[in-house]
Formats: structure tokens, sequence, C-alpha cells
């Protein structure tokens, strides 16, 4: 029996998501998530899926949870019960999402205890993501120490920026020192939706230029060359760029020294307000997209003056990467905002018929779980609505690397 199972796992501070996946077919065999580990109120929510073979549906089971490690074993226990458990021989990996690889990951990596000691090295520059990361990493390692954890970097696609565009223009020998340059993130994502919009459009990924915008409580911009990343809105932290949840994005550095200085507030309390208090939410007090829409429509000014907001800073990436472009094929939504808010992507395109787009409303309106364009028929430039399937692209650079 050829082994061609993966489970992905992404571990948060306080959550694990996971699927598993037989790479034979490319489908989904389950899912699941464990929420709120280390409180009495941990929730664990199990889905054998269709192709699986599992007896039942969708089980849920509430009750503490005290750590990762019996998170894992948890989810390890919902698997067996469906005959899918972390010992079959079936399994050929486990696929880890690592959000910060630094310049030395640049590609999907086999850990041993010296990948592992590095990336805990990157802690500095992700402290809010790479310890969980790397906790989910241990536990998996001592459940199944026998077959390849593969870790699969958030940051990896972008590392083929060109250095120019890599660069902050501050002394070189700082921004060395400190490992201070833009790394981007989301980039399984953006890697896999600018593959399918080429797809959609009927050609190889080499032979188009995309414009990717994943748009979720985090938000990102991607300009794609020929299927390698030229450019993308975060940076050397997911705070910059688009106008986000709860994160501020684009900022005059000087805001923080003005913020220190004049109103005392300290490093923490200003990280805090850039990355949780701000975005939306800072602006209108709402970071669901649902709820902001509902209140601008009903008139809220702050609400309305939010997605101006965030449209405008929409738009000006969007002009900013025909420029870096040169040529632009498509334009693609992504993500549970770009894939699901219709009446976003319509503002944003709106008024950008100089640069080649112009949607079918029509179209546009239609919600759909399948990749298709929204655009006009006339448009000069693509405009696409892709699901991003992160899992997938995480099990694929996983297996491809243990079977190679």
């Amino acid at each position: 029996m050829t082994a061609s199972r993966v489970l992905v796992l992404n571990s948060g501070s306080s959550s694990v998501k996971y699927q598993l996946l037989d790479m034979a077919d490319s489908s989904r065999l389950a899912a699941g998530l464990v929420e709120r580990i280390g409180e009495e109120t941990s929730r664990l929510v199990h889905e054998p899926l269709t192709g699986s073979g599992a007896a039942g549906g969708r089980r849920e089971r509430l009750g503490p949870i005290a750590d990762h490690g019996a998170a894992l074993r948890a989810v390890a226990a919902e698997l067996a019960a469906d005959g899918m458990g972390l010992d079959s021989p079936e399994l050929a990996a486990v696929g880890h999402r690592v959000v910060h690889g630094g310049t030395r990951f640049t590609q999907p990596t086999v850990i041993d205890d010296e990948v592992l000691a590095e990336i805990r090295s990157l802690i500095p520059l992700a402290p809010l993501h790479n310890p969980a990361n790397v906790t989910g990493i241990e536990v998996a390692r001592s459940l199944r120490a026998d077959i390849p954890q593969v870790a699969v970097f958030d940051t990896a696609f972008h590392s083929t920026m060109p250095e120019y565009a890599a660069r902050y223009a501050i002394d070189a020998a700082t921004a060395d020192k400190y490992s201070i340059r833009r790394y981007g993130f989301h980039g399984t994502s953006h890697a896999y939706v600018s593959r399918a919009t080429a797809a959609l459009l009927g050609k190889a990924p080499s032979d188009v230029n995309v414009i990717v915008l994943h748009l979720g409580n985090g938000a990102s911009a991607s300009a794609v060359r020929g299927g390698v990343c030229v450019e993308t809105s975060m940076g050397m932290t997911p705070l910059e760029g688009l106008v986000m949840g709860t994160r501020s994005g684009d900022l005059d550095p000087a805001v923080v020294f003005h913020l220190a200085r004049v109103g005392g507030l300290s490093v923490d309390e200003i990280d805090s307000l850039l990355n949780k208090k701000s975005g939306l939410l800072g602006l209108c007090g709402d970071n669901d997209m649902r709820e902001v829409q509902r209140r601008a429509e009903e008139g809220d000014s702050s609400a309305q003056l939010a997605l101006a907001s965030y449209v405008h800073r929409l738009k000006k990436y969007i002009g900013a990467y025909s420029a870096v472009l040169g040529r632009v094929d498509a334009v693609t939504f992504t993500a549970g905002v770009g894939e699901n808010a219709s009446w976003i992507r319509e503002a944003t395109v709106e008024g950008l018929a100089e640069l080649g787009l112009a949607l079918d409303l029509e179209a546009n309106a239609v919600r759909s779980p399948e990749p298709r364009l929204v655009s006009a028929e006339y448009a000069r430039v693509a405009v696409a609505v892709v699901p991003t399937d992160e899992e997938l692209e995480i099990a694929s650079q996983a297996y491809a690397l243990v079977t190679r």
C-alpha cells in the first residue's frame, strides 16, 4: 500500500486547525478545529468528509483541553475513530503551516532538530505565530517520530521578490543585523490562487501576470509575474499594507514616535493598538465586514468611512502593482471577503476602466464555490474570484517533497 495521505496542521496560540487529505486524488478525508485550548470551555469540532469511508458525520466535543499536546491527541483519537488514525500506514507526512521562514527557508523543508531550532530562532520576527507553530511541530513529532514532518512557510512564495522590493530604505548594516526586510505573508494562498487563475484563463502560470487580493480579516496583495512573486503588500510582519480587520496597514512610522513621546504609550501598547485595535475595528468599532456593510447601508458614517478607506487602499495597490507588472492579465479576489463580498469587488473595480478593468455585474453577484470570471467580456484585464485552498497547497508541497 502506497502512503498517500497528508495531515495538515495549522497551530495557533490557542487553536489547532487540521485537514487530512489523500494526495492520490487530492480528496479531503477529514477536517476539524480545536479552539480555546487551555480553557474550561475548549471545543473540538471534527468532520469526516465525503469519500473517507468513515461512519457518522460531524462531531463536537466540549470540555477542557489543557494544551496543544492534549489537543493533538484528541485530534488523533477522532481520526482513529474513523479508521484514519495517526498510526495508519497510509499517512505519508504531516504538513505544518509555519508563518515566518525568514531568509533561510524559501522552500518546504523536512523538519529535524536543526530546522526546528532555526524556526524557533525566528520567533522575534513572528512572536504571535511562530511559538504556536513550534509547539504544534513538537507535539506532532512526539506522536509520529517515524514519518516526515514538513514545514511549509507563509513567507516562502514571496522570497522571489527582487532585492530592491524586499529592502527597506534604512541603514543597511542595521537592517542586516536585525533581519529587517520585507518578507510577505499568506504565501501559500497567493501561490495557489495565482496558479489557479492561470488555469482559469487556460494558460500556463509562466504566461500570466496576476494581481492577487487575499481579503480576509488579515488582507494582502501580491504582484505575480509569470508564476513568480515580485511584490507583496505585507512586510517584515503582517501589519504592513492593506486596511485589515484589526490591523492598520500602511502607516507613517512617525505615528509610533508620536504615540510614545506625546501619548506616553509603551511599545507593547502601540503594538496592541496597531495590530488588534486598528483597521476596520479602529475606524468604526467592528471588524466583521458583514456588520460593517450593514451599518454603512443604514447610514452609519463611521462604517461608511471604514469601507471607503478599505476600498481606497485596494485601488492604490491595484494601480501600483499594475505599474510594477507592466502588463496585467487578471486581478483575482480570494479569501473570506474577497470570495463572498460581491459589493467589495464592485466598489474596488469601479473607476478603474483606464486600467482595463470592468465587471459583469450579473456574474459578480452570483455566489459559487467554483473559480470563475466576473469581468465584462470587453474588459482588457480579467477579474476572477478563486476560492483559496491553503491546506491543499500545504499538503501538495509536503507530499511532493517526501515522495521526490
